[in-house]
């Protein structure tokens, strides 16, 4: 298993933790469970649900940084390890406009490539070449980070990662 996924308490999602964390956290009744994974952990005198998904019972504010350098495996999580030019599979990190021609190494600069398209562009613009972008390049949204320190992501997790206008067990105001 991934690990488990811990929402804060206005379900955004916040990190990935071990499950024996997720299991401590239980037992001091700081979180709730949302999703189990079918199994159960088991102890002399207590048997729990194993946790997939967990949400604090009070809320934490996080500092997030204002700005993330991109590396490799955010751009290919961003991604979804496709190529950006031919819609293959991507094993590398191409700048679009390259850093020998004053590309800079930001997120509208680099996008997933496999080593043919990267290999072929060389330190090329785009409009020197017949290739073309299939979306423009950005910032990841925010549960690409969960992604990718998770590895792959189970599919409870999904619906506290896509964006949405309400939560699961959010009540209307």
């Amino acid at each position: 298993m991934a690990g488990v996924l811990v929402l804060n308490a206005t379900f955004e999602p916040l990190a990935v933790v071990p499950t024996r964390r997720a299991i401590c956290l239980m037992l001091a009744d700081k979180v709730e469970l949302l999703h189990g994974s079918g199994r159960q952990v088991r102890s002399e005198r207590l048997a729990l649900p194993e946790p997939s998904v967990v949400r604090l019972s009070r809320y934490v504010h996080v500092p997030y940084p204002k700005h993330r350098s991109p590396n490799r495996r955010g751009v290919l999580a961003r991604d979804a390890h496709q190529c950006q030019y031919c819609g293959g599979g991507a094993e590398t990190v191409d700048h679009v406009v390259p850093r020998s021609r004053g590309g800079r190494h930001t997120w509208d600069n680099v996008v997933a490539a496999c080593r043919r398209c990267n290999g072929g562009k060389r330190d090329r613009l785009l409009a020197e070449t017949t290739m073309r972008l299939a979306r423009v390049p950005g910032p990841p949204p925010p549960s690409t980070w969960i992604e990718v320190a998770a590895g792959s992501v189970p599919g409870t997790w999904v619906p506290y990662l896509a964006p949405r206008e309400r939560a699961p067990g959010r009540r209307s105001a």
